[in-house]
C-alpha cells in the first residue's frame, strides 16, 4: 500500500483523458488544482492530450479518448451487445500499456492521492479506466473519484458489450476511493445504481476577482466578426453538442430581429461529431439568422494567428456579449452559467433537471424556459435588453449570489470534507 491513513498527504495526482482548452473538466480541474496548491499541495497531471505545465504533467496518447486506437475500440464496444475475443484482447492489450504508464506517472512523482476527473465515470476510453482500477487496488492509495457525466446520463452507452467492464471500473467500487458528485440527482443515481455514497461538490468560479473590462483588444471583437455597433450579440458559450439545444438560441435570434440579433457559439469542439454542428448551421441559415463560428480567430486565450490576425479568447466573447444564451436540454452542472453570472451578464436558461434542483432554488434572477421558447419568454428577453438599469441591478444581485453559493472557498471547505475521510485535516 502506497499510504496510510495516518501518512500526510502532500503530492496530488489528476488523472483525466485530456487537460486541455476550455472543456467542462478541464476548466473544474483547474479550479481545484488552484485551491489545493493554495492549501499547500503539489499537483502533478497525467493525461493523453495536455496544454498545461510540462514540467508537472505527463502525457501519454493513448489515455485520449480521440486518439485512433481508442476510437476505434469504443466505436466496436456500443451499439451491439456481444464482443469477440480480438476486441477484448484490444482492450486488455491498451490496459496493459495504460496501467504502466500510470505505475510510471505515480512513482514519478511520489504521489500520495489521486484524483481521478472523469476518467472512472463517463466510458469515454475503457482501456483507461480499467488501468486505472487496477492500479488502485493493487496500490491502495487514497483516491478521489471526481464524477461529471455517467454512462447512465448518456443514450449511446445504453446498448454495449462491456457490461463487465462497465460494472468494474465506471465507475469502481473500492474502499480507498471516495466519490465526488457534481449534482444531487447524481449522488441519488449513484447510490441507487451502484450502492456507493458520495458527496456534493457544486462547479464553483472565484468570485473573489472582479471579471476583466473592456479593452482596447476586446472591442475589435465585434468589427473583426462582422458585427455592427447597433447588433445586439447573442452569445452561446459552448461546445457545439446536441444536448446544448442551441436550436433555442438560433430560434431567439430570429424573434429578436427588431434587435438586430446575432448568435455567437463561442467553442468549436464537436466531441460527439459533425451531424448536429451540421444541423445548427442549417437551421440558422433556414432562420435568417447570422450563426458565428469562428475557431480561427477565437480559442482559450488571446494572441496572432498565422495569418497575423487578432485572436481573442472566451472571455472577449463575454465582454462583448448583450445576453447570454444556455438553452441546455442537459448539463451535469453548469460552468458557462457561472461565467454569465461572473461577468454579470444577463442570461436565458432552459430548466433543465440539474438547474431545477440545484441552481434555481438559489433564486439567481434570469429568463427561464421549459423546453422551448413562448411570447412570455421573448417579452423576458426585450425588456431586458431595452432597459440597462434593470440590467445591472439583475446582475449585481447574480454576481453576490454566486459569490456566496458557489465560490472558491465552498470548493477548499468540501475538499477538506473529503480528505479528512484519508485521516486528513
Amino acid at each position: 500500500m502506497y499510504l496510510s491513513r495516518s501518512d500526510h498527504i502532500h503530492n496530488v495526482g489528476f488523472i483525466s483523458t485530456r487537460f486541455q482548452g476550455t472543456d467542462g473538466v478541464s476548466l473544474e480541474t483547474e479550479k481545484w488544482r488552484t485551491v489545493l496548491e493554495r492549501m499547500g499541495y503539489e499537483c502533478y497531471f497525467f493525461s493523453g492530450l495536455s496544454d498545461w505545465d510540462p514540467q508537472k504533467s505527463m502525457v501519454f496518447d493513448l489515455a485520449f479518448f480521440g486518439h485512433p486506437q481508442i476510437q476505434e475500440i469504443q466505436e466496436r464496444c456500443f451499439g451491439t451487445t456481444v464482443r469477440s475475443r480480438a476486441l477484448t484482447g484490444a482492450i486488455q492489450e491498451v490496459r496493459f500499456h495504460l496501467k504502466k504508464a500510470l505505475y510510471d506517472f505515480v512513482d514519478t512523482f511520489k504521489l500520495d492521492l489521486l484524483i481521478i476527473e472523469n476518467a472512472v465515470t463517463i466510458p469515454m476510453n475503457i482501456p483507461l479506466g480499467l488501468a486505472i482500477t487496477e492500479v488502485i487496488a493493487e496500490t491502495g492509495i487514497p483516491t478521489i473519484a471526481h464524477h461529471h457525466d455517467f454512462a447512465w446520463e448518456r443514450q449511446r452507452f445504453t446498448v454495449n458489450a462491456v457490461e463487465d467492464y462497465l460494472a468494474m471500473a465506471f465507475p469502481p467500487r473500492l474502499h480507498t476511493i471516495n466519490h465526488v458528485v457534481i449534482n444531487s440527482e447524481a449522488r441519488k443515481q449513484l447510490s441507487y445504481r451502484c450502492g456507493l455514497s458520495s458527496i456534493i461538490i457544486p462547479n464553483v468560479f472565484d468570485f473573489s476577482k472582479e471579471p476583466p473590462e473592456m479593452d482596447d483588444y476586446a472591442r475589435m471583437l465585434r468589427s473583426d466578426l462582422g458585427i455592427g455597433a447597433d447588433d445586439t450579440l447573442l452569445l452561446q458559450p459552448t461546445r457545439i453538442i446536441a444536448r446544448k439545444g442551441i436550436e433555442h438560441a438560433i430560434e431567439l435570434a430570429h424573434r429578436l430581429k427588431d434587435h438586430r440579433a446575432k448568435l455567437l457559439i463561442s467553442h468549436q469542439e464537436r466531441d460527439e461529431g459533425s451531424g448536429y454542428f451540421n444541423r445548427t448551421m442549417e437551421y440558422g441559415r433556414l432562420l435568417g439568422v447570422d450563426v458565428i463560428v469562428r475557431p480561427d480567430i477565437i480559442g482559450p486565450s488571446r494572441g496572432i494567428t498565422a495569418e497575423g490576425k487578432r485572436k481573442y479568447s472566451l472571455w472577449d466573447c463575454y465582454l462583448n456579449a448583450d445576453f447570454v444564451t444556455y438553452p441546455s436540454l442537459y448539463e451535469g452542472f453548469g460552468n458557462a452559467f457561472l461565467e454569465a453570472i461572473w461577468f454579470r451578464k444577463p442570461i436565458l436558461v432552459n430548466r433543465y433537471s440539474i438547474f431545477e434542483q440545484d441552481i434555481e432554488p438559489v433564486d439567481f434572477d434570469v429568463v427561464t424556459m421549459d423546453s422551448y421558447i413562448t411570447d412570455d419568454t421573448l417579452d423576458a428577453v426585450r425588456a431586458i435588453l431595452d432597459t440597462p438599469e434593470a440590467v445591472r441591478m439583475m446582475t449585481m444581485k447574480n454576481f453576490e449570489l454566486g459569490k456566496r453559493f458557489f465560490s472558491f472557498s465552498l470548493l477548499e471547505q468540501r475538499i477538506k470534507q473529503v480528505l479528512m475521510n484519508f485521516g486528513q485535516v
